[in-house]
């Protein structure tokens, strides 16, 4: 091979490395602005025991590249350290942080994982937020003045399994929620776009 094809593929894979990084980063940064706004204007609704983070919806974005796995989890995980902020949880915001990320990095690898059939790809972020966020949340929801079970007068201290039974039912409806009724119609008008080629070009690519 000479030296001029190798310089070629060395330009080649640069530029496709660079546009994957860039593509990781917009979608990081898309997630944690739209999860941002969520929480400005929907406040307990996008980060409390019913929970309905618009934001989530961009999870569709993993049917279309892998990048987006990574993306999300970033994106997520630049959300909830600036939520700590906002809402005052402290370092019990740093649960959110990590098993929040944990959770959207997992539901987005099963979307990607299953990308040829939408319906079940997107239970994946349904499946994983509804089992996750609900173990930690408790102990977070004391930090910032929750202290009775929603729409219940049972209080949170001593009633662990009763209120991750309720989390499990509330996330997963919220998410799911979020996930069908936006997210697929999203979806659907993506693939109506020149996206899905493109980065179908780039994978390619970086292949």
């Amino acid at each position: 091979m000479s030296h001029q094809s190798t310089s070629q593929i060395s330009v080649s894979s640069a530029e496709a490395h660079a546009r994957k990084v860039s593509r990781i980063g917009m979608i990081a940064a898309a997630y944690a602005a739209l999860t941002l706004v969520t929480l400005l204007f929907l406040g307990s609704l996008a980060r409390g025991p019913v929970q309905f983070r618009v934001s989530e919806a961009l999870c569709v974005l993993a049917l279309f590249t892998a990048d987006a796995v990574p993306g999300l989890a970033l994106g997520c995980a630049i959300a909830n350290i600036a939520n700590i902020v906002l809402s005052g949880t402290g370092m019990l915001g740093m649960l959110d942080v990590v098993f929040g990320t944990i959770a959207t990095a997992l539901g987005a690898y099963f979307t990607w994982r299953f990308r040829s059939r939408p319906a079940l790809a997107l239970l994946g972020p349904v499946i994983a937020n509804a089992l996750i966020v609900p173990a930690y949340l408790p102990l977070m929801l004391q930090g910032i003045g929750f202290y009775t079970i929603p729409f219940t007068s049972i209080a949170l201290d001593g009633a662990y399994p009763a209120m991750y039974a309720f989390g499990l039912i509330a996330t997963g409806i919220g998410e799911a929620a979020v996930m069908y009724v936006l997210g697929l119609p999203l979806a659907r008008a993506l693939r109506r776009t020149s996206l899905p080629r493109t980065l179908a070009c780039d994978e390619s690519d970086q292949g």
